[in-house]
Parts: C-alpha cells; sequence; structure tokens
C-alpha cells in the first residue's frame, strides 16, 4: 500500500499462539475501510509463528524482537514503524465487525479534541455480554480501581443496547485502541514499566492532563477472548494489576492527592491480603505482597514518573477527577451490592 494512502496503522503484539493470531487476520482481511497497514510485533515467539506470517501473510509488516516486551514495549516499538496519522493498538485474539474501523476514524474526525477511543468490545465466547476488557468504555474510582460500562470487577452484563451511546469516559481499553499518533509520542508512548495491564489507563490519564479527551464509539464493535496471553487468577496477573494501578496513583494524582488517597489505597491493599489469606488464595496473597514491595522499593521511578507528568500537564486533577468516580468501587461493589455500571457525578468535582 502506498504510504500517502496509509491512515491508519494496526498494531497487533503478539507472543505465541498461531492459530490466535490467524483468526484474528481473518477477520480483519474482512474490514470495510481501505487505507490502513497492519504491522504485527512479535515478541519473541517459540511457536514459529514468525515464519508462519511470513509465509502466509507475506504482505503485513512483521518486527522480531528477540525478547519479550510486553504490551507496553511491543506497542511502542510497532508505533515508531507505523505510517498512519492514526494508531490501533489491537490485541491478536479478538475478532472485528467489518464496519468497525469506519466508525472509529469518523468520530476522530469529527472531533480534534478526541485523542484516543475505543469501540464496544463484547465476548468472543459469547457475544450477548461485554467483555471484561473494556465493555462500552472504562471508567474508574478515586484510589484508581478500574471498572467498565457493562463489567463490574468480574460482573458482566449482558448487552441489552444500554451503553449504545457514544461519549467520554476515563480510559479506552488496550484490547482495541484508536490512538493519535502525534498525541501518543507527545505523552510519552506506554510506560513500559507497566509491562502488561493498565498502560492503556495510565496513557489515558496523561492524555486528559494535556488537555485532550477520551471517548467510547459502540457502533463500532470488536470481540475478545479474554486472557489468553495471560491467565486470569495468576500470581503474575495479580501482581501486575495491584503494581501498575498502585503506580499510577503515586505517579499521576498531585502530591497532595497521591499522599491523601495513598494511604486510603493502602489500607485497601492490607485489606484485599486478608481477604486473600482468609480464602487461601496463595496466588493473589503473594501478588499483593510483591506489588506493595516493589512500589517500597521504586521510589525514585515513581519520582521520574510525576517529573515526567507534570511537565505534559495541563489540567489540573480536579478538572481530570470529572471523569472519575468519586468513591470507592469496592465498597459500591462488595459491600453495597452494585453489580453494574456506577455512574460518575462530573459536577462532584
Amino acid at each position: 500500500m502506498p504510504e500517502y494512502e496509509t491512515k491508519v496503522s494496526i498494531i497487533i503484539p503478539h507472543w505465541n499462539g498461531i492459530d490466535t493470531l490467524s483468526e484474528c487476520l481473518q477477520s480483519l482481511s474482512q474490514t470495510n475501510f481501505q487505507f490502513y497497514e497492519i504491522i504485527v510485533v512479535d515478541n519473541a515467539s517459540s511457536d514459529g509463528s514468525q515464519e508462519w506470517i511470513k509465509k502466509t501473510y507475506p504482505d503485513i509488516g512483521l518486527i522480531e524482537n528477540t525478547r519479550n516486551l510486553g504490551y507496553a514495549g511491543g506497542c511502542n516499538l510497532g508505533a515508531n514503524n507505523a505510517k498512519g496519522s492514526l494508531i490501533v493498538f489491537l490485541n491478536n485474539d479478538t475478532i472485528q465487525d467489518k464496519d468497525w474501523l469506519n466508525s472509529l476514524v469518523a468520530i476522530m474526525d469529527e472531533n480534534k479534541k478526541i485523542a484516543a477511543v475505543q469501540p464496544k468490545i463484547l465476548n468472543y465466547y459469547d457475544k450477548t455480554i461485554f467483555d471484561y476488557a473494556g465493555g462500552s468504555g472504562g471508567y474508574m474510582d478515586i484510589f484508581c480501581f478500574p471498572y467498565a460500562r457493562g463489567r463490574l470487577f468480574s460482573n458482566q452484563e449482558i448487552d441489552s443496547g444500554q451503553y449504545d451511546d457514544r461519549r467520554q469516559c476515563f480510559w479506552a481499553s488496550g484490547t482495541a485502541l484508536m490512538v493519535r499518533k502525534e498525541l501518543f509520542f507527545r505523552a510519552g508512548e506506554f510506560d513500559e514499566k507497566f509491562f502488561a495491564h493498565m498502560e492503556e489507563i495510565d496513557l489515558c490519564w496523561r492524555l486528559q492532563a494535556m488537555g485532550y479527551q477520551i471517548w467510547v464509539e459502540p457502533r463500532s464493535i470488536v470481540y475478545h477472548k479474554n486472557a489468553i496471553s495471560l491467565p486470569m487468577q495468576t500470581h503474575k496477573k495479580y501482581y501486575l494489576n495491584h503494581r501498575n494501578s498502585l503506580l499510577m496513583l503515586f505517579g499521576n494524582y498531585s502530591l497532595l492527592n497521591a499522599f491523601y488517597l495513598g494511604i486510603m489505597r493502602i489500607i485497601f491493599e492490607f485489606i484485599a491480603l486478608l481477604y486473600a489469606v482468609i480464602k487461601f488464595d496463595w496466588n493473589h496473597v503473594t501478588g499483593i505482597i510483591r506489588a506493595l514491595v516493589w512500589i517500597f522499593l521504586h521510589p525514585f521511578t515513581i519520582i521520574k514518573k510525576r517529573s515526567r507528568f507534570k511537565f505534559i500537564r495541563i489540567d489540573t486533577d480536579k478538572k481530570i477527577m470529572k471523569n472519575i468516580y468519586k468513591k470507592s468501587v469496592v465498597i459500591s461493589h462488595y459491600l453495597k451490592g452494585e453489580k453494574t455500571y456506577l455512574e460518575i457525578d462530573s459536577k462532584a468535582s
């Protein structure tokens, strides 16, 4: 495809699983949009994925890493090789509606204040319910616990059209995330310290600090096989989720908010630790402990992150927090029994 025609660069980080990638690429071939390229970033697969791609899809751009750079590192490398002005970071365990790209491009063309947008993400195995990773627009509470329209912790709602309105949200899912390339680089790309999980929330936070918006466009639909690369309830997944959430809190909030909310969040961590011990969930126990130890042992990493955030910041916490749930989603869900999307109160900032 000639360079001048490339508007969208689809970047797919990949590590093993030829069958999974094959289904994704076959689905992409049905996309009803002309001006795009596909770049697969292989994170040192050991199953022959590299040779399979070269043989089966010779026109696709392939970047071969010698080690696993994770989602963040793989996506950053792909972005640095992208020709399009719009980048889509797409999980390899997805299939897409044929018009998915048109709707995303359209909303970006309509509103230049939008830095990133996601489609509605439904579950691959049961297409009537929202997927765990993204739903129809992502949010989080003030303690940096994320949730989405259609998914609150492990509770996944049936999609009955209740979240079919395009709207501003706090974060767009890395499962299928379109972002303006220029702003992606101005924001500092994905933070590779995250490796995987929540790096897209961190990026969206920075984009909002720069004065831009994050949206969901439910007319675009993607189906996702959740937790293929890193299964749920593993030590590594627990560790990355807890550590990366804490890293965001201490790295992105203003100093006063980071101190106050950080103390409260650490208390939540010890409550979660006690609960995991009672349940004999040792993967969760060790994941939380490892996350807390990492945070306490890396103060300079947090300081550097805060410095980079301050450098790009235009908007204050008060303005950014208009798209944050002002209460604890943990208390609302586990103690008050809330099972569905918790509406934010943008006037309470």
